[in-house]
C-alpha cells in the first residue's frame, strides 16, 4: 500500500438527526479509541456537522460533509461553501458523488473547480467516480472513468495529488445490494492509479483511492485486502455503529 494509510468514511446521506448523530457517535467513538493503522470518518448531513465535529473533537473520528460549493460566498441559495465547511469544525467534503451527480446535475466542469476550492480551503477532497450498470455492460469503464478523472481533476497541480482522496463506487453498486468483486474493484482501482501516474508518479504512489458500493462487515475484508484498495466510502452500514465498526477493523 506504499505507506498509504486506509480510510474508511462513512457516507450517511440524508439520514441522521442532532440526536442521533450524538447517539451513534457516543456509542462508536469509543469503540475505536485504539485503533491505530486506520483514518476513520464520518459524513453527516450539513444540519449535523457542528454536532458531529463538536462530538468527535479529540477523538479518532474525523468529520467530512457530502457536498460543497465551488464559490467563496454569492448568490448561491441552499449552497455551502468550503469556508463554511471549516467554520463548523469538518475536516473534508465528499464531491462527485454519483447521486449528485445523476440526481442533482452535478457536472465535471463543477468539480474541476470544486476539487482546488477544497484543497485551497484546508479540505480533504474525496472525489467520487465511476460507471453505470449499462456503461459496464457496454464495457465503457475505462473511459467513463479516463474522463472523469481527467476533466475533473483538469484545474488540480499534480503535486496536491497526495491531498486528495478518490473513491471508485460503480454506480450499479450503491444501495443495489449488488457489490463489484474484489477483481472488478482491484481493475478498476488499478486504472485509476494509472490515470494518476499519466501526471505524477509520485502521486500515483502517494493519492488514496477507496471502493464504495454497498460495503459491508461480511465483504469488507477480501475488498480492502486488494493492492491498491486504500479504504471504503461506507453508505448504508455505516448507519449502523456495530456494523460500522466491523469494517473499520476489517481495514486495521
Amino acid at each position: 500500500m506504499a505507506n498509504r494509510i486506509p480510510l474508511i468514511a462513512g457516507n450517511w446521506k440524508m439520514h441522521m438527526t442532532q440526536p442521533q448523530t450524538v447517539d451513534f457517535l457516543d456509542a462508536f467513538i469509543p469503540a475505536v479509541a485504539d485503533f491505530d493503522g486506520v483514518e476513520i470518518a464520518v459524513c453527516p448531513p450539513f444540519t449535523a456537522l457542528a454536532t458531529a465535529a463538536e462530538r468527535c473533537k479529540g477523538s479518532r473520528v474525523r468529520v467530512a460533509a457530502q457536498n460543497m460549493h465551488q464559490a467563496t460566498e454569492g448568490a448561491f441559495t441552499g449552497e455551502v461553501s468550503a469556508a463554511m465547511l471549516t467554520d463548523v469544525g469538518a475536516w473534508g467534503t465528499i464531491l462527485g458523488h454519483s447521486e449528485r451527480r445523476q440526481l442533482f446535475g452535478e457536472t465535471d466542469e463543477a468539480l474541476a473547480e470544486k476539487v482546488p476550492a477544497a484543497l485551497a480551503a484546508g479540505l480533504v477532497a474525496i472525489l467520487c467516480v465511476g460507471e453505470t450498470e449499462g456503461e459496464r455492460d457496454r464495457t465503457e469503464t475505462e473511459a467513463v472513468l479516463r474522463r472523469q478523472v481527467e476533466a475533473d481533476l483538469a484545474q488540480l497541480d499534480a503535486e496536491r495529488f497526495g491531498e486528495l482522496v478518490i473513491a471508485y463506487e460503480p454506480v450499479w453498486a450503491i444501495g443495489t445490494g449488488k457489490t463489484a468483486t474484489q477483481d472488478q474493484a482491484q481493475e478498476a482501482i488499478e486504472l485509476i492509479r494509472r490515470l494518476i501516474r499519466a501526471r505524477s508518479a509520485e502521486a500515483a504512489d502517494g493519492v488514496r483511492i477507496l471502493y464504495g458500493g454497498s460495503v459491508k462487515p461480511d465483504n469488507a475484508a477480501e475488498l480492502l485486502a486488494q493492492p491498491d484498495i486504500d479504504g471504503a466510502l461506507v453508505g448504508g452500514a455505516s448507519l449502523a455503529p456495530g456494523d460500522f465498526l466491523a469494517i473499520c477493523a476489517a481495514a486495521r
